[in-house]
This record gives structure tokens, sequence and C-alpha cells, in this order.
């Protein structure tokens, strides 16, 4: 029996308490992509909590490495280098949206932004179609 949708319910659980306490005790909305903004171009008294936020999504990630480091499998099987410039290609998305999937996509959302509503379908609709062509040039499988 196939029990992946428990570990979507507990992710989904996880981002959704991790959000609103984001936004109790600092009244701020989770973007991750503004939240790192404003670390790179910290106004005052801004800087700290920035910090320890993105200090935790790595921490994070390195403890999901180091206790389960299949999570990290690159079942793609493309090249560092084309990941990089996918990193990159959506950061350069983000500060065209205005804001990435965590922003909109959780927060927005849950908000009833219609902003947040058309980023998100524009991102999914996105993301569709640049796997729906990479698969077709044969640069993923």
């Amino acid at each position: 029996m196939n029990l992946d949708w428990i570990n979507a319910l507990m992710g989904g659980a996880l981002i959704g308490g991790a959000v609103s306490i984001m936004l109790l005790f600092n009244g701020r909305v989770t973007g991750v992509s503004g939240i790192l903004n404003g670390l790179l171009s910290p106004a005052k008294n801004d800087f700290l909590w920035r910090f320890a936020f993105i200090a935790g999504l790595f921490a994070g990630g390195m403890l999901l490495r180091q206790f389960h480091a299949g999570a990290f499998v690159n079942s793609y099987h493309v090249s560092t280098e084309l990941l990089v410039l996918a990193g990159l290609l959506v950061g350069f998305g983000t500060i065209l949206g205005s804001g990435c999937t965590s922003g909109h996509g959780v927060c927005g959302i849950s908000r009833l932004s219609p902003r947040s509503l058309l980023a998100t379908m524009t991102f999914i609709a996105a993301g569709i179609l640049t796997i729906y062509i990479l698969r077709l040039i044969g640069v993923i499988i």
C-alpha cells in the first residue's frame, strides 16, 4: 500500500503551521524570496529574523540530508550546471512575479488574494510547460 500521501499531508501541515506562527509572532507573510531579498538589502532592525529564517532553511536541509539522504537524489539525471541555471531562472521569476510560491501560493491564496491566485496559476502553468518542453527535447527523461 502506497502511503506517500501521509508524507504530503505532514509536509503541508508543517508548512501551514510554520507560516501561521510567522504571521502570529512576527506579523509577516512567509514569502521566502521576499525574506531573502530583505536579507540582502536589510532595513534597520530587520536583519536578525531574516537571517535566522534563512539559516533555519539551510539547517533543516542539512538535517534532512544527514538522516534521509535519499531525499536529495537527482532522479532526473540532469547536470549540476542545469540545476544551477534552473535555480537562477526561478530567482529571476520571483522578481518578475513579485514573490514566490510560498508567498503567493501558501500565504496569498489562504488570504484569498486574487493577485496571488493568478500568480500561483502562472507558476504552475509555467512549470508544466517547462517540464513538457524539456522532456520533448530530451533534456530530461
